[in-house]
């Protein structure tokens, strides 16, 4: 291992929650990619998005702050360009900061502290998808979650959501090749793939790796209106899912899609992995795997995220690299602590404006010191900020809109039981953090009044001229252009073998 700053590799998934995954107990996923950097690393059982939708969750994983205090409450919501990422941090100390992929940036700073980009974003970068907390949720806006995902599942050829993979892995693959003939500074080269996020179309090859009769159905079914929680009512109401009565062979094909998907961005994880391993720099990568928020899979009936119950919250981290023990931590991390967690790897201390933690002692082997883990819910399927904090065993999920929900996640794993007035000290406790940690009311006029002062911004660009935000690359240099030197730039270009030179003279 080189002498140095370490370089890193972060690899992430889209709605990708633990739960689904072998390295974290499902039995039935084909996932060894994933699997395989479990075994080598450290695997954190819980540990738990900021918030479980993508824009908001993706800058807080590099904020290492809450959506609340970057403002991005939402998928529409802009992201400043003044808010220090850990991107920043890292590129002032000298690292090479790369992304291929998805990261959801919205507003017309789309590298954030990046200092190249190798893809466009699947998703755009403007603010037409801003929610409207006023509107009642049966006035559905065009780009809500529907039932379509679920209903129509696929065996394809192509879709958008494996182009867009191919090129994230492809691209990535090149700028692994791209570093390892160069290595003048270290690297922070971060690959955000799509997948396993909906519309769930995927090849044949993935679909047949699972026996339709294997898939097994959720382990909580759908609950009566009578007996769900609001919010829970909510996301049913906004998304049309009680308009449709599902057959247990529509669920199944919908897990079984799912799980083909996950299959597929596996072995797109591995295209990366093996190329970072083949140019011979795996030795002095930190490699870390996570996902923006999980995915609910029909479990209460519910489907997609915006759920603060585990399926929807609790999302894959593990660490691989650098000497660090292989293990498993139980304490509940949140991804606000990842940024804070890199600097720490990568000797820069801790950021001020950062609120997670480090959690580099954990991969060192030593036991983290108990800490809450808090996240909130500010867009679409709302009324009101939902938030949450995890403690020891129990989680505590308020909104004031709302009852208290109160879980003991030792004793009742799959949250069936609301304690908030069978233990109503351990509730009022919990409380009082939420208190001490939000304004409840103050953050709702605040999301208000940016919903409705974008809304403003939205309906104006739709006049005249249009202006796109999106990131378009550029490839001016990639290849022979008029003006290079030929050979040089071959000469330039290749790359051997690490240590093929004295077994092929």
């Amino acid at each position: 291992m080189a002498a140095g700053p370490p370089n890193v590799l972060l690899i992430m998934a889209d709605q990708l929650a633990a739960s689904w995954l072998p390295a974290y107990g499902h039995e039935l996923v084909q996932a060894p990619n994933i699997t395989g950097l479990a075994d080598a690393g450290v695997v954190f059982e819980n540990a738990y998005c900021a918030s479980p939708l993508c824009a908001p969750s993706r800058s807080a994983l590099l904020a290492g702050r809450l959506p609340s205090r970057t403002r991005v409450y939402d998928n529409a919501a802009e992201l400043p360009a003044s808010e220090p990422m850990v991107t920043h941090h890292l590129r002032a100390a000298g690292y090479d900061t790369c992304l291929s992929g998805k990261m959801h940036f919205v507003g017309p700073d789309q590298l954030h502290g990046f200092e190249r980009r190798l893809t466009t974003d699947v998703y755009p970068a403007d603010l037409d998808w801003t929610p409207d907390w006023r509107v009642p949720l049966t006035e559905r806006l065009p780009w809500y979650h529907t039932m379509e995902s679920v209903l129509t599942p696929g065996v394809c050829a192509a879709s958008m959501q494996m182009d867009y993979d191919d090129e994230v892995a492809h691209r990535a693959v090149r700028r692994l090749r791209d570093l390892a003939r160069g290595r003048e500074r270290p690297f922070f080269l971060t690959v955000s793939f799509t997948s396993p996020h909906d519309p769930w179309e995927l090849r044949p090859d993935y679909w047949e790796r699972y026996d339709p009769a294997a898939i097994e159905l959720p382990a909580v079914g759908p609950i009566a209106r009578e007996r769900t929680d609001p919010h829970s009512l909510r996301l049913r109401d906004m998304c049309g899912i009680d308009e449709v009565a599902l057959t247990d062979a529509q669920v199944r094909r919908a897990r079984h899609a799912y799980y083909a998907a996950i299959s597929y961005v596996d072995e797109r994880i591995g295209e990366v992995l093996d190329e970072l391993a083949a140019t011979g720099l795996d030795d002095d990568t930190i490699v870390l795997f996570t996902a923006d928020h999980g995915e609910l899979l029909g479990e209460r009936g519910l489907w997609y995220k915006m759920s603060f119950f585990e399926p929807s919250a609790r999302i894959p981290l593990i660490v691989r690299g650098l000497g660090h023990a292989a293990g498993r931590v139980a304490e509940p991390v949140s991804l606000l602590d990842l940024a804070p967690t890199l600097l720490d790897l990568c000797g820069l201390g801790q950021a001020s404006a950062m609120s997670g933690r480090s959690l580099a002692p954990a991969l060192r082997g030593e036991a983290l010191e108990p800490a809450d883990v808090v996240a909130e819910y500010l867009a679409e399927g709302a009324t009101s900020p939902v938030v949450m904090v995890r403690r020891g065993r129990h989680k505590l999920i308020r909104c004031e809109d709302d009852p208290d929900q109160l879980y003991d996640l030792d004793a009742d794993p799959c949250e069936l039981v609301n304690l908030a007035h069978a233990e109503p000290r351990r509730c009022a406790e919990l409380r009082a953090e939420v208190e001490r940690r939000w304004d409840l009311p103050t953050l709702r006029e605040q999301v208000l009044r940016s919903q409705s002062e974008r809304r403003v911004v939205v309906e104006a660009l739709r006049v005249g001229q249009p202006a796109s935000w999106n990131f378009l690359p550029r490839s001016d240099h990639e290849y022979v252009r008029g003006r290079d030197d030929l050979y040089e730039l071959q000469r330039r270009a290749r790359l051997d073998v690490p240590d093929a030179a004295s077994e092929h003279p």
